[in-house]
Protein backbone atom coordinates (compact mmCIF):
# COMPACT_ATOMS: atom_id res chain seq x y z
CA UNK A 1 0.00 0.00 0.00
CA UNK A 2 2.96 2.50 1.19
CA UNK A 3 4.75 1.71 -2.29
CA UNK A 4 1.34 2.15 -4.52
CA UNK A 5 1.15 5.91 -2.69
CA UNK A 6 4.97 6.92 -3.72
CA UNK A 7 4.28 5.75 -6.91
CA UNK A 8 1.02 7.82 -7.31
CA UNK A 9 2.99 10.70 -5.41
CA UNK A 10 5.75 10.50 -7.96
CA UNK A 11 3.56 10.20 -11.22
CA UNK A 12 1.67 13.36 -9.91
CA UNK A 13 4.52 15.40 -9.39
CA UNK A 14 6.25 14.70 -12.99
CA UNK A 15 3.10 15.81 -14.82
CA UNK A 16 2.99 18.67 -12.42
CA UNK A 17 6.71 19.09 -13.56
CA UNK A 18 5.89 18.80 -17.17
CA UNK A 19 2.91 21.55 -16.63
CA UNK A 20 5.13 24.22 -15.15
CA UNK A 21 7.91 23.52 -18.32
CA UNK A 22 4.78 24.39 -20.32
CA UNK A 23 4.04 27.33 -18.39
CA UNK A 24 7.64 28.46 -19.21
CA UNK A 25 7.41 28.09 -22.85
CA UNK A 26 3.87 29.34 -23.17
CA UNK A 27 4.77 32.68 -24.16
CA UNK A 28 7.56 31.12 -26.58
CA UNK A 29 7.95 31.24 -30.39
CA UNK A 30 9.27 28.07 -30.56
CA UNK A 31 6.05 25.83 -31.02
CA UNK A 32 8.46 22.89 -31.41
CA UNK A 33 9.69 23.53 -27.40
CA UNK A 34 5.90 23.89 -26.39
CA UNK A 35 5.85 20.31 -26.81
CA UNK A 36 8.85 18.79 -26.44
CA UNK A 37 10.12 19.58 -23.53
CA UNK A 38 6.90 18.71 -21.55
CA UNK A 39 6.53 15.18 -23.68
CA UNK A 40 10.48 14.87 -22.66
CA UNK A 41 10.28 15.40 -19.01
CA UNK A 42 6.28 13.07 -19.11
CA UNK A 43 9.54 10.00 -21.16
CA UNK A 44 12.00 10.53 -18.53
CA UNK A 45 9.75 9.91 -15.76
CA UNK A 46 7.68 7.43 -17.04
CA UNK A 47 10.72 5.21 -18.26
CA UNK A 48 11.79 5.26 -14.84
CA UNK A 49 8.54 3.95 -13.70
CA UNK A 50 8.03 1.43 -16.01
CA UNK A 51 11.51 0.23 -15.06
CA UNK A 52 11.10 0.02 -11.02
CA UNK A 53 7.26 -1.91 -11.95
CA UNK A 54 8.76 -3.98 -14.31
CA UNK A 55 12.04 -4.98 -12.11
CA UNK A 56 9.81 -6.41 -8.99
CA UNK A 57 13.13 -8.61 -7.52
CA UNK A 58 15.19 -5.78 -6.20
CA UNK A 59 18.67 -6.52 -4.09
CA UNK A 60 19.81 -3.66 -1.49
CA UNK A 61 23.47 -5.01 -2.53
CA UNK A 62 23.19 -4.76 -6.09
CA UNK A 63 21.98 -1.33 -5.43
CA UNK A 64 24.38 -0.06 -3.06
CA UNK A 65 26.84 -1.38 -5.31
CA UNK A 66 25.73 0.75 -8.14
CA UNK A 67 25.59 3.73 -5.90
CA UNK A 68 29.17 3.63 -4.36
CA UNK A 69 30.76 1.81 -7.27
CA UNK A 70 29.53 5.50 -9.16
CA UNK A 71 31.03 7.57 -6.43
CA UNK A 72 33.85 6.05 -6.04
CA UNK A 73 34.74 6.14 -9.95
CA UNK A 74 34.05 9.88 -10.53
CA UNK A 75 36.23 10.78 -7.22
CA UNK A 76 39.21 8.63 -8.81
CA UNK A 77 38.21 9.98 -12.14
CA UNK A 78 38.59 13.43 -10.75
CA UNK A 79 41.62 12.92 -9.34
CA UNK A 80 43.32 11.37 -11.79
CA UNK A 81 42.31 13.86 -14.59
CA UNK A 82 43.71 16.51 -12.39
CA UNK A 83 47.23 14.77 -12.42
CA UNK A 84 46.61 14.18 -16.17
CA UNK A 85 45.81 17.74 -17.52
CA UNK A 86 49.15 18.72 -17.12
CA UNK A 87 50.62 16.06 -19.49
CA UNK A 88 47.61 16.59 -22.00
CA UNK A 89 48.64 20.31 -22.23
CA UNK A 90 51.80 19.90 -22.43
CA UNK A 91 50.82 17.51 -25.39
CA UNK A 92 47.83 18.84 -27.22
CA UNK A 93 48.48 23.08 -26.15
CA UNK A 94 46.28 24.93 -23.27
CA UNK A 95 43.02 24.96 -24.42
CA UNK A 96 42.22 22.18 -26.44
CA UNK A 97 39.22 20.95 -26.52
CA UNK A 98 41.02 17.02 -25.97
CA UNK A 99 42.04 17.84 -22.58
CA UNK A 100 38.55 18.23 -21.52
CA UNK A 101 37.99 14.90 -23.46
CA UNK A 102 40.82 13.14 -21.91
CA UNK A 103 39.32 14.19 -18.52
CA UNK A 104 35.57 12.78 -18.96
CA UNK A 105 37.00 9.34 -20.61
CA UNK A 106 39.31 8.82 -17.53
CA UNK A 107 36.41 9.64 -15.46
CA UNK A 108 33.80 6.94 -17.27
CA UNK A 109 36.78 4.39 -16.95
CA UNK A 110 36.86 4.96 -13.49
CA UNK A 111 33.55 4.67 -13.05
CA UNK A 112 32.92 1.21 -15.32
CA UNK A 113 35.99 -0.09 -13.21
CA UNK A 114 34.96 0.46 -10.07
CA UNK A 115 30.77 -0.38 -10.62
CA UNK A 116 31.55 -3.38 -12.45
CA UNK A 117 34.00 -4.71 -9.65
CA UNK A 118 31.61 -3.94 -6.97
CA UNK A 119 28.53 -5.13 -8.81
CA UNK A 120 30.62 -8.75 -9.12
CA UNK A 121 31.97 -8.80 -5.89
CA UNK A 122 28.38 -7.38 -4.12
CA UNK A 123 27.57 -10.75 -2.19
CA UNK A 124 31.12 -9.74 -0.10
CA UNK A 125 30.41 -5.97 -0.69
CA UNK A 126 30.63 -4.37 3.15
CA UNK A 127 30.22 -0.64 3.23
CA UNK A 128 30.34 0.56 6.90
CA UNK A 129 29.89 4.28 8.05
CA UNK A 130 29.23 4.97 11.86
CA UNK A 131 26.69 2.64 12.87
CA UNK A 132 25.40 1.63 9.97
CA UNK A 133 26.46 -1.28 7.50
CA UNK A 134 25.34 -2.40 4.26
CA UNK A 135 25.35 -6.26 4.31
CA UNK A 136 23.69 -9.11 1.99
CA UNK A 137 20.01 -9.41 1.81
CA UNK A 138 18.48 -12.09 3.61
CA UNK A 139 14.57 -12.66 2.73
CA UNK A 140 12.65 -14.56 5.10
CA UNK A 141 14.65 -17.01 7.00
CA UNK A 142 18.12 -18.76 5.81
CA UNK A 143 18.56 -19.52 2.25
CA UNK A 144 18.20 -23.27 1.62
CA UNK A 145 21.14 -24.97 -0.44
CA UNK A 146 20.58 -27.70 -2.79
CA UNK A 147 22.22 -30.86 -2.65
CA UNK A 148 22.68 -33.18 -5.82
CA UNK A 149 21.01 -35.88 -3.82
CA UNK A 150 17.72 -34.08 -2.77
CA UNK A 151 17.14 -32.48 -6.59
CA UNK A 152 17.60 -36.05 -8.05
CA UNK A 153 15.08 -37.50 -5.02
CA UNK A 154 12.42 -35.15 -6.43
CA UNK A 155 11.04 -34.84 -3.13
CA UNK A 156 11.79 -31.57 -2.55
CA UNK A 157 9.57 -30.47 -5.50
CA UNK A 158 6.81 -31.81 -3.99
CA UNK A 159 7.76 -30.19 -0.34
CA UNK A 160 7.87 -26.46 -2.45
CA UNK A 161 4.32 -27.10 -3.92
CA UNK A 162 2.77 -27.37 -0.58
CA UNK A 163 3.79 -23.57 0.62
CA UNK A 164 5.96 -24.89 3.47
CA UNK A 165 8.97 -23.27 2.07
CA UNK A 166 8.95 -19.60 1.89
CA UNK A 167 12.64 -18.92 1.65
CA UNK A 168 15.19 -19.13 -1.03
CA UNK A 169 16.38 -21.99 -2.95
CA UNK A 170 20.03 -21.79 -4.00
CA UNK A 171 21.86 -24.31 -6.53
CA UNK A 172 25.37 -23.81 -6.95
CA UNK A 173 26.91 -23.71 -10.66
CA UNK A 174 28.78 -26.86 -9.56
CA UNK A 175 26.31 -28.97 -8.43
CA UNK A 176 24.14 -28.36 -11.63
CA UNK A 177 27.60 -29.15 -13.48
CA UNK A 178 27.40 -32.49 -11.29
CA UNK A 179 24.42 -32.97 -12.13
CA UNK A 180 24.59 -32.41 -16.04
CA UNK A 181 27.59 -34.78 -16.06
CA UNK A 182 25.17 -37.53 -14.42
CA UNK A 183 22.76 -37.03 -16.94
CA UNK A 184 25.47 -37.28 -19.91
CA UNK A 185 26.72 -40.55 -18.10
CA UNK A 186 27.00 -43.30 -20.17
CA UNK A 187 25.10 -45.74 -17.76
CA UNK A 188 21.93 -45.32 -18.55
CA UNK A 189 20.64 -45.91 -14.70
CA UNK A 190 23.02 -42.64 -13.80
CA UNK A 191 21.79 -40.88 -17.18
CA UNK A 192 18.06 -41.41 -15.68
CA UNK A 193 18.53 -39.85 -12.43
CA UNK A 194 20.60 -37.27 -13.92
CA UNK A 195 17.76 -36.54 -16.22
CA UNK A 196 15.34 -36.56 -13.42
CA UNK A 197 17.17 -34.10 -11.94
CA UNK A 198 17.01 -31.76 -14.65
CA UNK A 199 13.13 -32.09 -14.57
CA UNK A 200 13.14 -31.41 -11.03
CA UNK A 201 14.98 -28.15 -11.77
CA UNK A 202 12.86 -26.90 -14.00
CA UNK A 203 9.64 -27.75 -11.75
CA UNK A 204 11.21 -25.88 -9.25
CA UNK A 205 12.23 -23.02 -11.74
CA UNK A 206 8.45 -22.05 -13.08
CA UNK A 207 6.72 -22.62 -9.17
CA UNK A 208 5.59 -18.68 -9.03
CA UNK A 209 5.30 -19.26 -5.18
CA UNK A 210 9.49 -20.17 -5.20
CA UNK A 211 12.47 -17.86 -5.42
CA UNK A 212 15.46 -20.12 -7.16
CA UNK A 213 18.69 -19.01 -8.17
CA UNK A 214 21.99 -20.07 -9.88
CA UNK A 215 24.71 -19.28 -7.65
CA UNK A 216 28.27 -19.09 -9.30
CA UNK A 217 30.25 -20.53 -5.97
CA UNK A 218 32.23 -17.40 -6.02
CA UNK A 219 33.10 -16.96 -2.41
CA UNK A 220 36.94 -16.03 -1.16
CA UNK A 221 37.08 -19.37 0.28
CA UNK A 222 36.72 -21.30 -2.70
CA UNK A 223 39.67 -19.50 -4.33
CA UNK A 224 42.14 -21.43 -2.88
CA UNK A 225 43.01 -22.94 -6.20
CA UNK A 226 43.13 -27.04 -4.88
CA UNK A 227 40.26 -29.51 -6.33
CA UNK A 228 37.79 -29.53 -3.49
CA UNK A 229 35.55 -32.33 -3.53
CA UNK A 230 31.61 -30.67 -4.04
CA UNK A 231 30.44 -31.87 -0.76
CA UNK A 232 32.98 -30.17 0.83
CA UNK A 233 32.57 -26.86 -1.12
CA UNK A 234 28.91 -26.85 -1.04
CA UNK A 235 29.29 -26.68 2.98
CA UNK A 236 31.81 -23.97 2.99
CA UNK A 237 29.64 -22.02 0.09
CA UNK A 238 26.35 -22.61 2.52
CA UNK A 239 28.59 -21.66 5.57
CA UNK A 240 29.72 -18.46 3.72
CA UNK A 241 26.10 -17.42 2.80
CA UNK A 242 25.00 -18.67 6.21
CA UNK A 243 22.13 -20.56 4.77
CA UNK A 244 21.15 -24.63 5.31
CA UNK A 245 22.29 -27.23 3.39
CA UNK A 246 19.20 -29.54 2.36
CA UNK A 247 20.38 -33.04 1.47
CA UNK A 248 19.45 -36.79 1.13
CA UNK A 249 23.17 -37.43 1.90
CA UNK A 250 24.03 -39.07 5.38
CA UNK A 251 27.53 -38.47 5.49
CA UNK A 252 27.08 -34.96 4.13
CA UNK A 253 25.37 -34.67 6.92
CA UNK A 254 27.85 -35.75 9.40
CA UNK A 255 30.27 -33.45 7.57
CA UNK A 256 28.18 -30.10 7.35
CA UNK A 257 26.75 -30.49 11.43
CA UNK A 258 30.78 -31.15 12.38
CA UNK A 259 31.54 -27.60 10.51
CA UNK A 260 28.79 -25.75 11.98
CA UNK A 261 26.41 -25.37 9.15
CA UNK A 262 22.54 -25.95 9.93
CA UNK A 263 21.02 -29.43 7.92
CA UNK A 264 17.87 -30.68 6.38
CA UNK A 265 17.22 -34.48 5.89
CA UNK A 266 14.47 -34.71 3.77
CA UNK A 267 14.60 -38.54 5.14
CA UNK A 268 14.62 -37.20 8.34
CA UNK A 269 11.40 -34.60 7.33
CA UNK A 270 9.82 -37.93 5.77
CA UNK A 271 10.39 -40.21 8.97
CA UNK A 272 8.88 -37.41 11.36
CA UNK A 273 5.93 -37.21 8.59
CA UNK A 274 5.12 -41.00 9.40
CA UNK A 275 2.06 -42.03 11.11
CA UNK A 276 2.62 -42.72 15.32
CA UNK A 277 1.85 -45.77 16.69
CA UNK A 278 1.19 -46.43 20.51
CA UNK A 279 2.13 -49.81 22.27
CA UNK A 280 -1.23 -50.97 22.58
CA UNK A 281 -3.33 -49.45 19.63
CA UNK A 282 -4.75 -51.95 17.27
CA UNK A 283 -4.32 -51.69 13.66
CA UNK A 284 -4.76 -53.00 9.99
CA UNK A 285 -2.22 -54.25 8.79
CA UNK A 286 -1.41 -56.84 5.49
CA UNK A 287 0.86 -59.40 5.90
CA UNK A 288 2.93 -59.92 2.95
CA UNK A 289 6.18 -61.91 3.65
CA UNK A 290 8.04 -63.78 6.33
CA UNK A 291 10.12 -62.06 8.29
CA UNK A 292 13.66 -63.37 9.72
CA UNK A 293 12.62 -64.71 13.21
CA UNK A 294 10.36 -67.90 13.23
CA UNK A 295 6.92 -67.58 13.31
CA UNK A 296 7.60 -63.67 12.00
CA UNK A 297 5.49 -61.93 9.36
CA UNK A 298 6.01 -58.47 7.69
CA UNK A 299 3.83 -56.21 6.47
CA UNK A 300 3.98 -52.37 5.37
CA UNK A 301 1.57 -49.73 6.10
CA UNK A 302 0.37 -47.19 3.10
CA UNK A 303 3.54 -45.17 4.01
CA UNK A 304 6.06 -47.82 4.04
CA UNK A 305 6.75 -48.05 7.96
CA UNK A 306 7.90 -51.72 8.00
CA UNK A 307 5.43 -54.07 10.69
CA UNK A 308 6.69 -57.03 12.49
CA UNK A 309 4.10 -59.54 13.43
CA UNK A 310 4.92 -62.44 15.83
CA UNK A 311 3.59 -65.48 15.14
CA UNK A 312 2.03 -63.83 11.76
CA UNK A 313 4.25 -66.40 8.96
CA UNK A 314 0.27 -68.18 9.05
CA UNK A 315 -1.51 -65.33 7.84
CA UNK A 316 0.62 -64.15 4.99
CA UNK A 317 -1.22 -62.78 2.23
CA UNK A 318 -4.47 -61.85 4.60
CA UNK A 319 -5.49 -58.27 6.09
CA UNK A 320 -5.33 -59.15 9.79
CA UNK A 321 -5.91 -56.96 12.62
CA UNK A 322 -2.84 -56.48 15.51
CA UNK A 323 -2.10 -55.03 18.56
CA UNK A 324 0.84 -52.78 18.83
CA UNK A 325 3.75 -53.80 21.06
CA UNK A 326 6.44 -52.04 20.70
CA UNK A 327 7.69 -49.12 18.30
CA UNK A 328 11.57 -48.65 17.21
CA UNK A 329 12.79 -45.49 15.53
CA UNK A 330 16.27 -45.81 13.65
CA UNK A 331 18.15 -43.96 10.85
CA UNK A 332 16.75 -45.78 8.65
CA UNK A 333 13.09 -45.07 9.79
CA UNK A 334 10.28 -46.02 12.21
CA UNK A 335 9.59 -49.85 12.75
CA UNK A 336 6.55 -51.47 14.30
CA UNK A 337 6.30 -54.39 16.22
CA UNK A 338 2.89 -56.17 17.28
CA UNK A 339 0.87 -59.73 17.08
CA UNK A 340 -2.16 -60.89 15.85
CA UNK A 341 -5.30 -59.55 17.51
CA UNK A 342 -6.84 -62.25 19.20
CA UNK A 343 -10.45 -60.57 20.07
CA UNK A 344 -11.28 -61.46 16.66
CA UNK A 345 -11.35 -65.12 18.19
CA UNK A 346 -14.05 -64.93 20.66
CA UNK A 347 -11.00 -65.21 23.21
CA UNK A 348 -11.66 -63.34 26.78
CA UNK A 349 -8.08 -62.98 27.83
CA UNK A 350 -6.36 -62.64 25.17
CA UNK A 351 -3.12 -61.28 27.13
CA UNK A 352 -1.54 -63.48 30.20
CA UNK A 353 -2.59 -62.93 33.41
CA UNK A 354 -6.18 -62.27 31.90
CA UNK A 355 -5.15 -58.64 31.17
CA UNK A 356 -6.76 -56.56 28.42
CA UNK A 357 -3.78 -54.64 27.92
CA UNK A 358 -1.06 -56.21 25.52
CA UNK A 359 2.57 -56.34 27.10
CA UNK A 360 5.01 -54.51 25.58
CA UNK A 361 7.53 -56.19 24.19
CA UNK A 362 10.69 -55.98 22.40
CA UNK A 363 11.71 -57.08 18.71
CA UNK A 364 12.40 -60.06 18.50
CA UNK A 365 10.61 -61.11 21.65
CA UNK A 366 8.90 -64.90 21.60
CA UNK A 367 9.48 -65.70 25.06
CA UNK A 368 6.73 -67.49 26.87
CA UNK A 369 3.77 -65.58 27.32
CA UNK A 370 4.75 -63.03 24.28
CA UNK A 371 2.74 -65.52 21.57
CA UNK A 372 -1.07 -65.50 20.90
CA UNK A 373 -3.36 -68.03 22.85
CA UNK A 374 -4.59 -71.51 21.59
CA UNK A 375 -8.12 -71.13 21.44
CA UNK A 376 -9.77 -74.68 22.98
CA UNK A 377 -13.32 -76.01 22.61
CA UNK A 378 -15.83 -74.39 24.87
CA UNK A 379 -14.54 -71.25 24.42
CA UNK A 380 -11.23 -72.15 26.92
CA UNK A 381 -8.20 -70.72 26.55
CA UNK A 382 -4.50 -72.71 26.75
CA UNK A 383 -1.41 -70.55 27.36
Amino acid sequence: MLISLIRIAYAALVVGMAVLAFSFLVDSDQTLKKVLVPLGVLAIGGTVLFTDLREKQKQITTISALYFGLLLGMLLGYLFSIALVPILESTFGAGSPLILLGRVLLTVVCCYVTISTFVQTKDEFRFIIPYVEFSKQVKGGKPLVLDTSVIIDGRIADVCDTRLIDTKLIVPRFVLQELQAIADSADKMKRNRGRRGLDVLKRLQSNPKLELQMHDGNVPELRTGERIRVDERLVILAKALGARVVTNDFNLNKIAQLQGVDVINLNEVANALKTVAIPGEYMQVKVVKAGDQIGQGVGYLDDGTMVVIEQGRAFIGQDIPIVVTSVLQTPAGRMIFGRPDQRASGSHTPYPGGSNTPNVAGPGDSRSGSGPHEPLKGGETKS
